[in-house]
């Protein structure tokens, strides 16, 4: 069958549309927990990313490496519920140093998929911790020594994570890394999210994924927020 391009052009607008109709009041930011450094961010802060060089296996035993695909913070600036990726970065960078740790920011850029993305992580990390997160939200924290598919935590939901669920996916990741066993992290369950978000959580994916350069090793960066 041939397929009608105005046809799938249109129908993708009208779940566009309906999507926004229905999820208005779930879209506005969320309220973030206080943070001890620095308050608020101000408003239209921005994420600055500096290249540092080619990601190389880390040697800290309290490093948790965040590993992040291309287009987070630079193509894509709020998450599915629209999380500013300003305030889902600091909150967990924020968890990881409240539990005595270190965190490294790298891009992962062969793959769209948060589970290879955050075994990436871990594989470059001192304490074989890392923690993956898409752009639209979904996050999976992970284990060097874990096969790709499995993991120690995972967070495939990203309409239900706020900026708190952040926060403590950078705790329990810095735990892990200090050889503890913490209770996975809380989060909401709705059977609704799933069909409500699962045509715009398509149509971003496609989006994250025009991004990759399948032949490019991952960088490290040093993030600011400015």
């Amino acid at each position: 069958m041939q397929v009608n391009e105005e046809l799938v052009r249109k129908v993708i607008e009208e779940v566009i549309a309906e999507f926004a109709a229905q999820s208005a009041p779930t879209l506005a930011p969320q309220p973030a927990p206080a943070v001890p450094a620095g308050g608020a961010l101000p408003a239209g802060a921005k994420l600055r990313f500096t290249e540092v060089g080619p990601a190389k296996r880390g040697t800290d035993p309290k490093e948790v490496v965040v590993a992040l695909p291309p287009a987070f913070g630079t193509e894509f600036h709020a998450t599915i519920i629209n999380v500013p990726h300003t305030e889902v970065l600091r909150q967990v960078f924020a968890g990881i140093e409240e539990e005595g740790c270190n965190y490294r920011v790298v891009k992962v850029y062969h793959t769209a998929d948060v589970a290879f993305i955050a075994h990436a992580g871990a594989r470059l990390s001192g304490s074989g911790i890392g923690i993956g997160i898409l752009s639209r939200g979904t996050a999976v924290i992970h284990q060097r020594e874990l096969a790709p598919l499995a993991n120690l935590e995972l967070f495939p939901q990203s309409p239900l994570l706020d900026a708190e669920v952040f926060r403590q996916i950078g705790r329990n990741a810095a735990k892990y890394a200090k050889g503890e066993n913490p209770m996975p992290v809380p989060t909401r369950n709705d059977p609704m999210a799933r069909p409500r978000y699962q045509g715009i959580a398509a149509l971003l994916h496609n989006k994250e994924a025009s991004f990759l350069d399948r032949t490019k090793a991952p960088v490290e960066f040093k993030v600011e927020i400015v």
